[in-house]
């Protein structure tokens, strides 16, 4: 939906066939209603944007004339490197070929594979057309050229990348979550705050903020710049980390609690009705972001 919103043509395949007709039957009900809702990214009308979908019935077919592969399998490495090595035997020498994981290193993606200069990991966060950042993560395979053009093509198509100058476990997105969470975690353990409350400490706190601007903006506007936060908090902040203790392993009664109280908070059977209101909110998020960028 993000690249046909910018007029190109794009061909999905699975070994599925079935997945390819529900996807492109989602794309045409979702376009459609994001026109209707006056959501619709891009120039070109609805009608013109589906126009660029195609259904593709060979991995072959699939890549004839391709420029940008974006592979989107799930979080399997041995299926994702089945399903790149299959490319590999197949695919041009100017195409750029792009995975989608969440956590894979490209070094374990593409070892051993004759295209892996033009491999790499685009990270693009859910639901990506509503939320548009991507994390480029190279490899030490990946030419320079590759990395340029996955950036620019991104660019151009509305999407947010940053760009990973080596590859780390977890990437960017996940490390720092990964560290909220923890600390998230850990709280309710000590039973310091309830599960509830501490998401309001997002929700009504440090996310208002992060919603316009990065940590370091933030501190740089707390006080009379960065000198001065670090002047003043510096030490606060590393005595108050140095309490924080080791990283849990999310199971037993903590965990059986955050269950339970998520699980009472929004039922298992009202999960996609509130990914629906997520998105929803993420749109007016998004609108609003781009009227106060101008």
């Amino acid at each position: 939906m993000i690249f046909i919103a910018h007029g190109f043509d794009v061909h999905l395949y699975d070994i599925k066939e079935e997945q390819v007709d529900e996807a492109m039957k989602w794309i045409n009900d979702h376009v459609t209603k994001l026109e209707h809702d006056k959501c619709l990214r891009g120039q070109l009308s609805a009608v013109k944007q589906l126009t660029h979908v195609h259904k593709a019935r060979t991995m072959a077919e699939c890549l004839d004339g391709a420029v940008h592969v974006q592979e989107c399998v799930f979080e399997d490495l041995d299926l994702k490197r089945k399903v790149f090595h299959e490319i590999d035997q197949i695919c041009s020498d100017n195409v750029v070929l792009c995975s989608s994981s969440s956590c894979f290193l490209p070094s374990k993606l593409f070892e051993g594979l004759k295209h892996n200069s033009q491999m790499i990991v685009g990270h693009p966060v859910n639901p990506p057309y509503f939320v548009p950042l991507v994390e480029i993560v190279p490899s030490k395979w990946t030419s320079q050229a590759v990395i340029d053009r996955t950036r620019a093509l991104l660019d151009k198509v509305g999407q947010k990348p940053v760009t990973l100058k080596k590859e780390i476990e977890g990437f960017i997105v996940n490390r720092i979550q990964y560290a909220i969470l923890n600390e998230c975690y850990r709280l309710i353990d000590s039973d310091v705050i309830s599960v509830a409350d501490v998401d309001k400490v997002m929700t009504h706190g440090l996310g208002m903020r992060y919603a316009f601007m990065g940590p370091w903006e933030t501190a740089h506007l707390n006080a009379n710049g960065m000198r001065e936060y670090f002047d003043k908090y510096a030490k606060g902040i590393h005595d108050v980390s140095m309490t924080f203790g080791p990283v849990p392993i999310m199971e037993g009664p903590t965990a059986d609690l955050i269950v339970k109280e998520m699980s009472q908070a929004i039922p298992l059977e009202r999960l996609e009705q509130r990914r629906k209101w997520r998105d929803e909110r993420l749109v007016e998020l998004a609108s609003l972001k781009h009227k106060a960028s101008k």
